[in-house]
Formats: structure tokens, sequence, C-alpha cells
């Protein structure tokens, strides 16, 4: 057993009580994703780390020659690039299930499988495998006995991290007015939307989304919301092990997910804007219950299934506190692979104040949203911290230890003014609030310029941060810092800097 496998295990046995323990198993990448990982990473944060103002992030020009010598190869000339993407995510899937075999074969994993209760007649798992294999994370949830757990880094070749299976809960709201600014200035939209120039860009470029899908990861969602009718495209619930309950209907077991949905994609059924893409489309997956709150295995299992609908950005209004410095890898794998499928991954950095981060938003490769007030104020509650990887697969050890800033921007996020379940309108608080300003945001850059038919993976995930990072207005420190990161949202300087670059 390695140095960090025995930190784990000894970790999640100093900190669970019970005889059982639900844990989250995670396998090695291949070595050509994990050099193509740190060359990815290294590069990102030194950039980012050396920047004195967002402009320095603007990706280069776009190379029209590069492509049209491409374009003359047979292979690609026959494909279009989503066809490209569609086959490279196809591929890397296959590379990634492949990788959890030697897991299953173990005799105390199909021990730990034998004893699990078989799924519920909802559940889509079939009788006799146990839980869901998570693709993205190549991850198993698993429920072993202390015994177990102890033996199992020595038993099975090739286990990159072991994690508790976290209790995650849905993240406080707290229900304000509506700003003053709003009530006198704002007349037909939230002032979120105005703040962040989205009515500017739908006037300027004719464009509100159509055609981009996001992934909504939250407590579900009221279909029938006036503002919401038609747009959820596809759906998935999932349970506390990562299974999907089949024969589940769209609902919102809470208020969050409906809220969150409201500033995607919402109409203007209550007089005023706010929704910043009321165009696009929801692939939206109930991941936390509002009443039981959720689990990382719930979360990993919606990111599988986003991917798999062919979404083209997530937003995650979740996470779990973290006080300590040091980055839990849980996330960083499915991250990661939602990059190589050309999906950027936009995540709340949590509601507990400064020197304080969620997970999964302080991952070193999540787009991690801060909250700012009317008057562009960093809110009290919004998070943030230098965080710091000690120790990776993913990262080149010359570059270890490695510390990043978060988060990377803030967006609207107090008194943000959206859907709720039952057709009605409330104003709530939170970081939670703010990162759907930035989802939206991007979906709104995709659609009106052709980033989506220019770039492919990574390459097109690096493109999008780096135009909606480096567009910001600039606010707090020179550089990034641990309240504003870079700045505040501007969704259209964003389009602005890509159509001036070539996209």
């Amino acid at each position: 057993m390695n140095k960090l496998l025995q930190e784990q295990v000894e970790s999640i046995l100093d900190t669970v009580s019970g005889e059982e323990i639900d844990v989250i198993v995670q396998m090695e990448a291949s070595r050509d994703i994990a050099a193509r990982l740190a060359r990815t990473a290294g590069r990102a944060v030194r950039h980012r780390r050396l920047a004195l103002t967002p402009r320095d992030l603007l990706p280069p020009p776009y190379d029209e020659g590069a492509v049209k010598t491409q374009a003359m190869d047979k292979t690609v000339a026959t494909r279009t690039r989503l066809e490209q993407a569609r086959a490279a995510t196809f591929a890397l899937k296959h590379i990634q299930e492949s990788g959890l075999r030697s897991l299953m074969g173990n005799h105390i994993v199909q021990g730990a499988l034998a004893r699990m209760l078989a799924p519920t007649s909802k559940s889509s798992g079939p009788k006799g495998e146990g839980p869901n294999r998570f693709w993205a994370s190549r991850a198993m949830p698993l429920r072993l006995n202390k015994e177990e757990l102890k033996k199992l880094p020595d038993e099975v070749a090739g286990i990159e991290d072991i994690h508790l299976n976290r209790r995650l809960s849905v993240p406080a709201l707290l229900q304000t007015r509506r700003p003053e600014v709003e009530e006198k200035e704002v007349l037909h939209s939230t002032w979120g939307l105005e703040r962040c120039n989205a009515l500017a860009a739908w006037g300027l470029f004719s464009s509100r989304g159509r055609g981009v899908t996001i992934g909504l990861l939250d407590t579900g969602v009221d279909a029938e919301h006036p503002d919401l009718k038609g747009k959820i495209a596809h759906w998935a619930e999932f349970d506390y092990a990562g299974n999907q309950v089949m024969g589940s209907r769209p609902h919102d077991s809470d208020t969050h997910g409906t809220h969150c949905a409201g500033t995607l994609v919402g109409g203007a059924g209550s007089g005023r804007c706010i929704g910043l893409a009321p165009e696009a489309g929801i692939a939206a997956a109930l991941v936390l219950n509002g009443k039981k709150g959720g689990s990382d295995a719930q979360v990993l299992a919606g990111i599988d299934w986003a991917v798999d609908q062919g979404v083209d950005v997530i937003s995650l209004s979740l996470g779990g506190l973290m006080m300590d410095p040091k980055t839990p890898p849980t996330y960083t794998q499915a991250i990661r692979s939602c990059s190589e499928a050309g999906i950027p991954v936009v995540v709340a950095i949590g509601n507990e104040g400064e020197q304080t981060t969620g997970a999964p938003g302080n991952d070193l490769f999540a787009l991690s949203v801060g909250a700012t007030d009317p008057r562009d104020r960093v809110a009290a509650f919004s998070g943030g911290r230098t965080q710091i990887i000690y120790e990776s697969d993913y990262i080149d050890p010359a570059d270890l230890p490695l510390p990043y800033s978060k988060p990377e921007l803030t967006a609207p996020g107090v008194a943000v003014y959206s859907s709720v379940p039952g057709g009605g309108y409330q104003s709530f608080s939170g970081t939670s609030m703010a990162t759907p300003h930035v989802a939206a945001a991007i979906a709104l850059l995709l659609s009106t310029t052709s980033i989506r038919d220019q770039e492919i993976g990574m390459e097109r995930v690096s493109t999008i941060q780096d135009l909606i990072i480096g567009s910001v207005m600039e606010l707090g420190e020179s550089g990034p810092d641990h309240r504003y990161g870079f700045g505040r949202l501007d969704v259209l300087r964003a389009i602005g800097f890509a159509k001036k670059l070539g996209y």
C-alpha cells in the first residue's frame, strides 16, 4: 500500500465509528491520460498564477490556417466536429470502464457486492451486480467492513484513491426581498441579468442559448413551472448508491433546483426576465434529496449521466464544506473526463465565508464561482482560499506541492429572483445562485459563437474558461484573490472577445 492510500484508509477508519463504511474506490488513469492531465494542469495553473489582469488569460486568436490544413485529412473531412467529439467521448468511456475490471474481479469486492441488498423494483441496477460503476471518475461505491477496507489496497493493484462516500446536504437558502436597485432601476429583468450584460448580449447578437443543453445536477426541477415548461430535455433521479431510479418523473424535492433552473433558462412569466439563456435546454438530474440530502456517489453518477446525454456545460450548485487547504481528489478525474469530452464544469465555491471552500468547487479543474451583491461587493458568506495539492498522479512532481487560488470568478448571488416549485418566484442568496449565472453565460457564448464547431475536447474547455475568466469586470486585487477571483462575470464582453479572436 502506498503512503497516500494508507493515509486515506487511516483517516476513514478514524472518522467513522460504525463497523460498515460506505466508500468510493477510484482506480488509476492510463499513463497517457495522466501525462496529458499533468501537462494541462501545470500550464493552466502557471498561466493564471502569473496573470496580473483578467485580459492576460484570453486565448490566442483562432488559427484558421491550421484548421484548413487539418480539414484536408480524409478522416477529419468525413466527420463533423460533433461526430469527432462523440467518438472521442465513447473511446474515453471504454478506456475508463476497462480500468474497473481488476477491482470487480477481487474477492473482497465480490463478497461486498453479494451482501448488498438487491436493488428495488425502481432501481435500474440489475440484480447481483450491486452499485453502479462510474466511468467518468473510474470509481465504484462499496460498503465494506473495517477489515476489508484495510486489506483492499494490498489486494487490488491500481487503486488510486479511497474516499468516504460523504453525505451532502442541500445548500441553505436565505430568502430575501428584492434589492432596491431592482425595484427602482431594473424594471424588466433581474439585477443579475442586467449586471452581467445578458440583455445587451441578447440584443446585439440575437441569441439566447438556442441549441445548447445545460446539465443541472441538483434537487430536481418543477418541469411544469410556466418559466420552465418544455425546457427540460432530459431527466434522471439517482439514489444514495448512485443507481438510477426507474420510472421517476421530473419533480423538485426542495426549491433549490427549480430556482437554479430559472436562472439558467427561465422566461418572463413573472413580468421579469429571470434566465440568462432562456432558449437553452436542461438535462436535469436529482442528486440531492430535499429532506435527506445526497452523497458523492449520487453526484458522480449524475456527472456520468450528464456526459452521456451530450450536455454542453454542467452546473453544480452543491458541495461539502472543507476547512483544510488540502484538496480532496474525489471529483478530479470526473471533472477532467468532462473536459476531455469538451464539457466545462461550473461549481459553487461554498457559503461558509472567507478561508473556506466546498468540494468539488475547490477542485483544481472546476470553474468555481463566488457571489456578489447589487453593488458589486463580495457577499460575506462567499467562500474562497488558497488550496494545496501535495500529492497527485495528475500533476508533474516538479510542480508539487501546488498552491492555487479559488474561486476563479464571481457572479450575482445575493437576492437573486427566480422560479420556485408551484409556479411561484422568490429571491434567494448563495453561491448556488451565482453558479447558474456562469453556466448560462457559457450557454450564451456557445450559441453565439463558433466555438463548438471549431474546438473539441480539452481545447474547447480551455477556450471557454479563458474567455469567461478573461472577460470579467476586474474587481478586488490585481490578479486573482480569494474574494472576487479575477472579477465579476460579463457575458457581453466574453462574446465580444470571442468574436474578435475569430470565434
